[in-house]
Parts: C-alpha cells; sequence; structure tokens
C-alpha cells in the first residue's frame, strides 16, 4: 500500500532533506532509520530537495507499506513518537500505486521570509534579518520573476540539470505583523534558486534583475541566508 505523508520540520541543525551515504543527519535519513525500525523498509521519496537550514511547512513525501501498516492514523502516532521533535507528520494518506511525490507534483510553493530589525536568539534560525529594507522596491521587483525563463543566472554552480528554464506561476511580496513574506509558486527550482532570487531583490535595481532574466548581463549576486527560507506546499 502506498501512503503520502505531508511532514514539517526545522532544517537548522540537518544537512539537507535528502538522504546521505555519509551521514544520517539528513531529514529523509532519520525519517528513513525510523521506518525501518517499525519494519517498513521502503525507501523514502520525497517531491525535491532543500538545502542545509531551509525549513519545511508542507513538504510530502510517499512510501510503500506493509498491509499490517494500514492503519495509516496510527502510523502518524507512531512516527511522531519515534521522530525527533525538529521533524513532525502533519498528515498520512493513503494514495494510489502510481502517486508519486516527485513526478507528479504541479507545483512548488515557497516562502521566505524577512524581519527589518536586529537579529534576537528566538528568531534567528527562522528569519533573516535586514538592517534597512526598501519594501516597495522588493514589492514591485519580485513581480519581474513571474513567467518563464532561463534561470542559469540563479543557479548555484555544479549543478546537474537538463534544462535551467523553469515557469514561475506567481511571485508577490507582502506585510504580516511586522514581518516581510516573499512567495514563490513554480513548477520547479533550480538549486539555491530562491535563495538567489531573494538576494538580487535585496540588491539589485529593476534593470539589472532584468539583464540577469534575461541572461543579457552577469552580476554578482550573494544568496540570501538558508534559514528564511519554507518549502510550504507541493500541488499535484
Amino acid at each position: 500500500m502506498r501512503v503520502a505523508l505531508t511532514i514539517s520540520y526545522n532544517g537548522t541543525h540537518y544537512l539537507g532533506s535528502q538522504s546521505q551515504k555519509s551521514t544520517k543527519n539528513t531529514i529523509l535519513g532519520n525519517l528513513q532509520t525510523v521506518l525501518s525500525e517499525i519494519n517498513i523498509d521502503s525507501k523514502v521519496v520525497a517531491s525535491g530537495r532543500t538545502d542545509k537550514g531551509v525549513h519545511a511547512t508542507g513538504q510530502v513525501c510517499h512510501i510503500d507499506v506493509p498491509e499490517f501498516w494500514n492503519d495509516t492514523t496510527k502510523l502518524k502516532r507512531v512516527l511522531n513518537t519515534m521522530l525527533p521533535k525538529s521533524i513532525h507528520v502533519k498528515s498520512v494518506v493513503s494514495v494510489d500505486d502510481e502517486f508519486h511525490a516527485r513526478y507528479g507534483a504541479k507545483k512548488r510553493v515557497y516562502r521566505y521570509i524577512i524581519k527589518e530589525s536586529m537579529s534576537n536568539p528566538f528568531e534567528d534560525q527562522f528569519i533573516t534579518f535586514v538592517d534597512k529594507i526598501d519594501f516597495e522596491r522588493i514589492e514591485k521587483n519580485i513581480k519581474l520573476f513571474k513567467g518563464e525563463f532561463d534561470f542559469k543566472n540563479f543557479m548555484k554552480t555544479g549543478s546537474d540539470v537538463k534544462s535551467t528554464c523553469r515557469v514561475v506561476y506567481n511571485s508577490y511580496a507582502y506585510k504580516h505583523n511586522g514581518y516581510i513574506i516573499l512567495h514563490f509558486e513554480a513548477n520547479g527550482f533550480l538549486r539555491s534558486q530562491i535563495r538567489l532570487m531573494v538576494g538580487s531583490l535585496l540588491a539589485l535595481d529593476s534593470n539589472e534583475i532584468l539583464e540577469l532574466l534575461e541572461c543579457k548581463k552577469q552580476h554578482k549576486v550573494k544568496p540570501a541566508k538558508p534559514n528564511g527560507l519554507y518549502l510550504a506546499k507541493i500541488k499535484y
């Protein structure tokens, strides 16, 4: 029986979400270990990977479970009892055997959270603090990313992908309770793409961003910190 898990996690102390041979200190590495302890040997397949320090409120994975785990409510409870408190299973639902968490995903939604103030120890792991922000400029320029572009200038070097073209369906900024939220929704994202887009919004003007999007000119951009980034939702 195939089930889909929706999970949230605090990625601060993990080396990303993807399982790695050299360490178990990843999100899926911890999940895989717990699953093996309850006699579920299926490989965990996630909708996509998140980098070190990046969080999630709506990551989706699928696994195949034996029939004795057909009680998904019990499975959810057991997993949350055994997993570290920084990883939480929000739901476990039965799905068709053809369901694929990664290849079936149509849209991916991320949010990036910024606060214009000095950092504090209670939020530092979860928010990017910036001394001064021109919100009106960010609100205007973030809309430039909407559409289909070759995002090769917004990709971490060394990435192995067949195509660097992506479609951004929506990109906008808004304020909420003293925070600035940057919203991005696309058919997919390249490695560090969102962090580089946020970095460009904080450092570049509209013409410079357009030159990067249209691959007309290079501008050096520092990726925004990972701690403000959240994988919010996967749409199927």
